[in-house]
């Protein structure tokens, strides 16, 4: 292993940090490394190397710069995973940005369409973004027992089904958020449901009118001064002028007993 000039490492050490600082995502560190690398040919054309370059020309939005490296250079198979998403993305962007608005699967289908993957990120063989039925059965009996995977189970599917492990991890996300939908809408005909049998309005406004309804005589206790209704001993008392029951006079009090005049 030689030193590359007037630098103090070697290219297999170089490609070495390019691999460390992606993975630790340290973006900007690695943008300034790159930037420090001497103008070796060689080196330059490391394919570590060149990967390293499009992540950091993705994440600064230069993506005319990350097309021409992707575009120009050969890429072995295992890259090609990673480099096909920063390309796809970087093309999402630009068409969302052009619209105004987010892409939905319609909208993403024909940016793919328009840019499809270069020859150097990409084997040949048609990708298949609707997945064969036996592959599906597998993934839904997954969900069926673990709707969250682990990233060894979403490597371990991604064998099993012959997809990626970005596909199988897309796969259950959509299928999530599919799930939450149908819940929520069904949550949502519930209620309505309940709505048109039993009108929660209705409810409250007869629940308040029972209450105003009752009168303070309810709840205020006769005999006290805010009490209105005359009490039945003053209704039946002597000096009322109204007869008692059954039609009885009141027994006559001591001044109705006539006294004789002795002094007449």
């Amino acid at each position: 292993m030689s030193m590359l000039p007037t630098f103090g490492f070697t290219q297999e050490q170089v490609a070495c940090v390019c691999e460390v600082l992606q993975q630790g995502g340290n973006i900007e560190r690695l943008g300034r490394f790159l930037w420090s690398l001497p103008a070796c040919e060689h080196l330059h054309k490391n394919e570590s190397v060149l990967k390293a370059k499009a992540v950091v020309a993705f994440h600064r939005g230069n993506f005319r710069e990350l097309y021409k490296i992707l575009e120009s250079h050969q890429f072995s198979p295992h890259n090609h995973p990673k480099l096909q998403q920063l390309w796809l993305k970087a093309h999402y962007i630009e068409a969302e940005k052009l619209r105004g608005r987010p892409l939905g699967a319609v909208g993403k289908y024909r940016v793919r369409r328009k840019f499809p993957l270069p020859r150097s990120i990409w084997d040949g063989e048609e990708t298949s973004y609707c997945f064969k039925e036996k592959s599906r059965s597998v993934l839904r009996e997954w969900y069926t027992h673990n709707p969250y995977p682990s990233p060894r189970e979403k490597r371990e599917l991604a064998e099993a089904t012959g997809l990626t492990t970005t596909q199988v991890s897309n796969w259950f996300k959509n299928r999530r958020q599919r799930d939450r939908a149908a819940e929520a809408k069904e949550r949502e005909n519930n209620e309505n449901s309940n709505s048109n049998s039993h009108n929660p309005l209705t409810s409250s406004m007869n629940g308040n009118k029972t209450l105003l309804g009752s009168s303070d005589d309810d709840k205020t206790p006769s005999g006290t001064p805010d009490h209105t209704s005359p009490s039945p001993a003053l209704l039946l008392g002597p000096n009322s002028g109204l007869p008692s029951l059954h039609g009885l006079a009141p027994p006559p009090g001591p001044s109705a007993i006539p006294r004789s005049n002795t002094h007449q």
